[in-house]
């Protein structure tokens, strides 16, 4: 059998649909300046779905400062990887920074963030290890504990009388092998909003010898006192034994960081693959990144702006009758009820009639029969962008429960294929 064959018959859960949906519902392009508005099909559009939460990615300080190192080291230097040829004094001071900012001894640059937590995984257990992890973990997450050639346990979310069960396993599993535990969850689940119980999980270390993962993607520069994440938030950093963050959200960049004791990420920087084989960080990311992270620290402004915008979209939305979920976080989804074909007619009534971009999210992300109108809100945005959304979604609304979104076809789109 051709091995291209298995997938022309079958394209996947959500593939089997791209004649349909491709450029518009998925893989859609917005253009022009990163904004609140942006320009969809030549229109434009109030966007709520980038994870740009604090406006820096098209800050003028920040595009100065990228275009400057752009213009000085091109997109090349450093050559190499950072093992062997592309080690630089920028990528070390922007370690020292980042641990700084967390409150780590030490931090380890990573070229990508999702790349980045397979190969951390990859790098810390062995066989005779185990992990155990939320049920809602990240993608990243999900696929390195899929790479674990060892026993993995997962708890249902937030569920921490089951993460003590299967700590209890863990632990019988672990001490038979001779291996040690893993804990792996989220700061923010970046799909729900809601935050890993961070505070409750370290608690459970007074029991079980273990040792603490936290994807910080969506926390970090956002959560806690300083915008240093989810675990300055519950005032646990010091118990959080690997703190991971990326550039791709509130740093407005590519890459990301780990960060713990030292000893541990020089562990990490002789043994994840990830880094050893792949080309350094090129030098404008990095000193972009520096700058952005110099931003962050200094300019609590942006961070008091982004939370005034989170605060009155979602008390908004409430009020208005609509369920968010359990979400303490930027992160605002909107759930409602209704399938493939009703979610697409309605988005592509909000973009077309009420110039309203924002992502959707069906089966199978979540279960068969819901949706989520999922809404990121930035500094960017105003309180009157607010107040017209939240009138543009009562008025979707009526019509989802109206019926008139209910076709078995999906909107009749142009796709870009």
């Amino acid at each position: 059998m051709d091995i291209f064959q298995k997938f022309r018959a079958n394209q996947g859960d959500i593939g089997q649909h791209m004649s349909k949906i491709h450029g518009y519902f998925a893989f859609p392009k917005l253009e022009g300046e990163i904004n609140a508005r942006m320009k969809f099909r030549g229109k434009e559009v109030l966007t709520w779905s980038l994870n740009n939460y604090l406006g820096l990615g098209n800050h003028p300080e920040v595009r100065k400062v990228d275009a400057e190192a752009a213009a000085q080291y091109g997109l090349a230097y450093p050559m190499g990887a950072r093992m062997m040829s592309g080690q630089t004094s920028k990528h070390e001071e922007l370690e020292r920074e980042l641990a700084s900012f967390v409150g780590k001894p030490d931090a380890f640059l990573l070229n990508y963030g999702y790349q980045g937590m397979v190969s951390i995984i990859d790098a810390v257990c062995g066989r005779n290890d185990v992990i155990v992890y939320d049920s809602e973990a990240h993608a990243c997450i999900l696929d390195g504990v899929r790479l674990h050639m060892g026993k993995r346990f997962v708890y249902p979310h937030n569920n921490m009388e089951n993460l003590r069960k299967q700590l209890e396993r863990a632990t019988k599993l672990a001490q038979k092998q001779g291996g040690g535990i893993l804990v792996i969850t989220e700061g923010v689940f970046g799909m729900s909003g809601d935050l890993g119980k961070l505070d409750e999980i370290v608690k459970l270390k007074e029991e079980f010898q273990f040792r603490l993962l936290v994807d910080d993607a969506h926390g970090f520069g956002v959560m806690g006192k300083t915008g240093a994440g989810a675990p300055e938030f519950f005032g646990v950093s010091d118990q959080v034994d690997l703190h991971f963050g990326t550039f791709a959200k509130a740093m407005a960049g590519i890459g990301g960081f780990v960060a713990g004791e030292t000893d541990v990420c020089y562990y990490l920087r002789y043994n994840m693959r990830s880094q050893t084989f792949a080309k350094s960080l090129p030098m404008p990311m990095v000193i972009g990144a520096l700058k952005r992270l110099e931003m962050l620290r200094s300019m609590p402004e942006l961070r008091e702006k982004l939370w005034t915008v989170v605060n009155a979209l979602q008390s908004g939305l409430k009020e208005a009758g609509f369920n968010l979920g359990k979400t303490n976080s930027p992160v605002t989804p909107v759930y409602m009820q209704g399938g493939p074909a009703e979610a697409t007619n309605m988005v592509y009534d909000l973009r077309e009639n009420y110039g309203v971009f924002c992502s959707i999210v069906v089966y199978p992300v979540i279960p068969k029969g819901e949706l989520i109108l999922r809404l990121i809100p930035t500094s960017m945005h105003s309180v009157e962008d607010v107040n017209y959304t939240v009138n543009a979604f009562k008025e979707v609304r009526k019509k989802l429960e109206g019926g008139k979104y209910s076709k078995t076809e999906f909107a009749k789109v142009e796709v870009d294929m």
